[in-house]
């Protein structure tokens, strides 16, 4: 009981005011449907520009795609069965096909879809009308109409009703992207219509955008949320908003454009030599639209980086460190677990890194294929699950319940030197709860040909040191003459040398990347039980 108390202090004493009175409010709310007429439709004044796309999802006229597990939506219960996840039947809400990859190829079904829902959904019942994904489903269906085809009387009225739902939803009990999202859907509907209905939610989704700007993009431009992936999912949300106000000529969210070039720049800092993101936090690929096309939809909107990124760069604000040396890239986390008052994406990955030689991945951490509350989302949050130290197998900020973290890390960048080698040290004091109070300092060596990790615990004390290097599916672990190497995909071997104080084993482990992904993988774990002080080094080895 007391550790449960302790926790719950951990957890609730970050949170704003105003997440705990929204949270009453937001319960204790239930606002009845407005059905009046949807307000006249607004005439666009300037060609649109096209959308970053996804992946297709519906499959067929009842069939769909969805977080990579096929649904048969044939019938009106699909909308809420419960025995889909919660996101899978959110994804199921927002209607992305509507502005995926060749969605004029799919308008019948699309318009039947459309249909169906709002016939299914009445107005406000289910998981559909939830701020969120109502949110995410204005938006498309407003970009279907302006690029595949016009939205029905029928339809634009059922946009009305939506939107004028979710002015009084918007969820300030949550905060971060939810926030935004209901920003520029809100922008998006006053934009569609026209009239002082139309007026006051474009004024409310423009007032709300401009605050929520200044909050959550950091001066390295990263999202505040210190997710790669929800980063290009807000990214697109800002580039579609002014999109959008450009083609109807309304006036945009003061900051959106710069806050844009900035976001796009951190995001070509933040990706492998493949072009994707690393997984940090929750991360994971499928999502949110690729980088590269991100990058093309920022050129269409001539909207680009003033500067080309430095290929190693230290990013302050964020808290992320991107080392090169020469096709070996590092990603280092040296990042907090994210706004004090929202870590519900984090993970317990602190001094966790990622590593690929010659455009390949080798060292990963291990992504996220589940929401919600069960022991496989604990697993893949927790320190374990990343290429990084884990003391006594607790984790180093206390994730738990899905998206709710109590105790958490504290990083602190102790030096950074470019050359040959290039230099990152930086400790963190996740575990100076546990007895002796540890502190994890970790060192990274980068060159062309090597890479050496010192993890030095101070404290006191018998603890157990584990250090993980989970690897990429294609890295393939072989036994020879000199001990344990890696080959590499391309035909490279990694040599890897482990002091004789430590323990080396090979255990199995999965990597995610897509929800509803698994894919069967190794990680190195090189182990110590020893009285602190005490370091773990390893290093790796390979030829230009």
């Amino acid at each position: 009981m007391l550790h449960r108390l302790r926790r719950y202090f951990a957890t609730v004493r970050h949170l704003k005011p105003s997440q705990i009175l929204g949270r009453l409010w937001f319960r204790a709310y239930r606002p009845k449907p407005d059905l009046r007429p949807a307000p006249a439709v607004r005439t666009i004044r300037d060609a649109i520009r096209p959308f970053a796309v996804r992946q297709a999802s519906l499959t067929g006229p009842e069939t769909v795609i969805l977080l990579n597990r096929p649904g048969d939506v044939s019938t009106a219960a699909a909308w809420q069965d419960e025995s889909n996840s919660l996101l899978w039947l959110y994804n199921l809400h927002y209607f992305d096909d509507l502005a995926a990859e060749n969605a004029g190829g799919r308008t019948a079904w699309q318009r039947d879809l459309v249909n169906r829902w709002i016939a299914e959904n009445p107005p406000v019942f289910g998981v559909g009308w939830e701020p969120y994904p109502t949110s995410l489903r204005i938006v498309n269906w407003i970009k279907w109409h302006l690029t595949v085809e016009p939205l029905s009387q029928q339809a634009s009225a059922s946009l009305a009703v939506q939107a004028r739902h979710l002015r009084n939803r918007l969820e300030h009990h949550i905060l971060g992207n939810h926030l935004l999202a209901n920003a520029k859907a809100l922008y998006l509907a006053g934009a569609y219509f026209s009239g002082r209905e139309a007026h006051i939610w474009l004024s409310l989704g423009r007032r709300l955008l401009e605050r929520q700007l200044q909050e959550q993009i950091l001066d390295d431009g990263a999202h505040f949320e210190l997710s790669p992936m929800y980063h290009l999912i807000v990214l697109e949300d800002l580039l579609d908003v002014v999109n959008i106000g450009r083609a109807y000529d309304l006036p945009l969210p003061s900051g959106i454009e710069g806050a844009v070039e900035k976001m796009l720049a951190w995001s070509r800092v933040m990706r492998h030599p493949d072009g994707d993101i690393p997984f940090f936090n929750d991360a994971t690929l499928g999502i949110a639209p690729a980088p590269a096309e991100l990058d093309a939809y920022g050129v269409r909107l001539d909207l680009a980086p003033a500067t080309t990124p430095d290929p190693a760069a230290m990013m302050s604000a964020s808290g992320y460190v991107r080392l090169q040396a020469q096709d070996a890239v590092l990603f280092a986390d040296l990042a907090a677990v994210g706004p004090s008052y929202l870590p519900g994406h984090a993970h317990a990955d602190t001094l966790s890194f990622e590593l690929s030689i010659g455009g390949e991945r080798v060292f990963v951490n291990g992504g996220t294929s589940v929401y919600g509350l069960s022991a496989e989302r604990g697993r893949q949050r927790g320190t374990a699950a990343h290429t990084t130290l884990s003391i006594d197998g607790v984790n180093s900020s206390d994730v738990w319940a899905g998206f709710r973290v109590g105790r958490r890390a504290s990083p602190q960048l102790l030096a950074y030197t470019k050359g040959e080698p290039t230099i990152l040290a930086a400790e963190h004091d996740g575990y100076v709860h546990r007895p002796g109070a540890p502190r994890h300092k970790r060192q990274w060596e980068l060159d062309a040909r090597f890479l050496a990790v010192t993890d030095t615990v101070s404290g006191s004390g018998v603890h157990l040191l584990e250090a993980f290097y989970h690897l990429h599916p294609d890295i393939k672990p072989e036994d020879t003459s000199n001990g344990l190497s890696l080959r590499l995909s391309y035909g490279r071997l990694m040599t890897v040398v482990v002091p004789s104080d430590c323990q080396a084993e090979l255990i199995p482990s999965t990597w995610h990347p897509g929800f509803g992904i698994a894919l069967p993988s190794h990680a190195l774990r090189v182990s110590r039980n020893v009285a602190l002080p005490a370091s773990v080094h390893v290093s790796f080895h390979w030829d230009v």
